[in-house]
Formats: C-alpha cells, structure tokens, sequence
C-alpha cells in the first residue's frame, strides 16, 4: 500500500462485501435521517452521528461486528472513534456512500 492509497481513505465496495461475509454483522449509516431517506445502502440500520448512544437499539453487544458508513468517510470516521470509546471493539469505517456502485433503497 502506497501513500496514495493512505490519503484515497476506505472503500465503501470493499468494505460491503467483508460485511457480507462477516456473520452477525450490522452495517450502520451515521448519516441524518433525512439522508438515510434520500437513498442508502440496503439492509443498513440509521443511527446518526448525533445521536450515536442509541446505537443500543440496534445492538448492545459490544464484540458486535459493525460496518459503519455516511457520505464522504468523514462522519463514519468520527463515529468509529466514539463506538470505540462506548466499549464496541469490532468497528470498520468502510467510507462513504457517494463512491458506492450498488443498489440503493430509497
């Protein structure tokens, strides 16, 4: 990996696909919820940035595998930061949502 590939950050595709393969895994959009409504990643559960202590309602199991998204890799950085700081030790920040080629659920 070059630094080029450091300052590129993640790959949202990528990381779908190891959410795909990871059994029990949640993938989490931390986007608003008006966002979250304008499209988004199928099977995604929306728990906002701002409101990232209420990511015990969709698991409170802290070796939870959680893939976690928003629009550029920016906010899902940030909440990865936070989930790690609420005791969550399996978390992924896997990008953003505007690099995604997939199906999206409006």
């Amino acid at each position: 990996m070059g630094f080029f590939n450091l300052l590129k950050g993640a790959d949202i595709n990528q990381g779908l696909k190891e959410y795909e393969n990871t059994p029990g895994a949640v993938l989490l959009d931390v986007r608003t919820p008006q966002e979250y409504k304008e499209g988004h990643v199928p099977n995604s559960k929306n728990v906002p940035l701002q409101t990232m202590g209420n990511i015990k309602t969709v698991t409170d199991k802290k070796d939870t595998p959680v893939f976690v998204y928003c629009y550029s890799g920016g906010r899902s950085r940030q909440a990865t930061g936070l989930l790690r700081q609420m005791g969550y030790s399996n978390v992924k920040n896997i990008g953003g949502i505007s690099s995604y080629t997939g199906k999206v659920v409006r």
